[in-house]
């Protein structure tokens, strides 16, 4: 995922596990209200959707899902890694692996709509320089690449969407193995970006601006 901070953008990590349990749902980092919510409507969206991605919708009734943002001494807090939540989640799920080019961000609908966020050139300056060469966003925020340096416009690919689908269908790789059933299992876990070190500097705030 793509936040902001106060000194610029930057890149946030999303890892998502699945134990068999009574459909608990955690979420660590230290995260402000805001992103709690919003990891609770993305999780919302999963299920709604559940038939749709080849999940058993028991999977959810039968599971403890623990969703972790590292770094965790550092505050985070905002509505745009909506779309990076349901991607960690339909990841988990379906086992269909988040390609490891591509960062994230955006606000979500219980719906599934995909609504403009803040801070999109310091979050698409933080993907170049970490190396992500594929960056999805709001449909609604196409006018502000025009803040982007053009140098960094050129040599990267931007993805614009309305829709929670319209991520999953860009952002997930073919299934590695069958979709999640009810059965009890190890924990599955998974990294929404690609593994380069930092999240953060420390004694920041990673903003998530809407």
């Amino acid at each position: 995922g793509l936040a902001w901070t106060m000194t610029g953008g930057d890149i946030m990590f999303f890892e998502a596990t699945r134990v068999a349990g009574e459909k608990g749902f955690v979420v660590t980092g230290q995260l402000g209200e805001v992103m709690k919510e919003s990891a609770q409507a993305a999780l919302s969206y999963v299920r709604n959707r559940a038939n749709a991605l080849g999940i058993d919708p028991d999977a959810f009734r039968k599971s403890d899902i623990h969703m972790h943002i590292p770094a965790g001494s550092i505050p985070k807090d905002g509505p745009s890694a909506g779309i990076t939540m349901a991607t960690a989640l339909a990841s988990l799920f379906t086992r269909r692996p988040v390609y490891p080019n591509i960062g994230m961000t955006g606000e979500i609908t219980l719906r599934g709509k995909v609504l403009p966020i803040g801070g999109l050139k310091e979050k698409v300056l933080a993907a170049a320089r970490f190396g992500l060469d594929t960056v999805i966003i709001p449909k609604r925020n196409e006018a502000d690449l025009d803040d982007v340096p053009e140098t960094v416009r050129d040599n990267m690919k931007f993805i614009l969407v309305d829709t929670v689908d319209e991520v999953w269908n860009a952002a997930l790789g073919p299934a590695q193995e069958a979709a999640i059933t009810t059965d009890a299992e190890s924990p599955a876990e998974l990294t929404v970006a690609p593994s380069v070190n930092g999240t953060g500097k420390t004694g920041e705030k990673a903003q998530e601006n809407s």
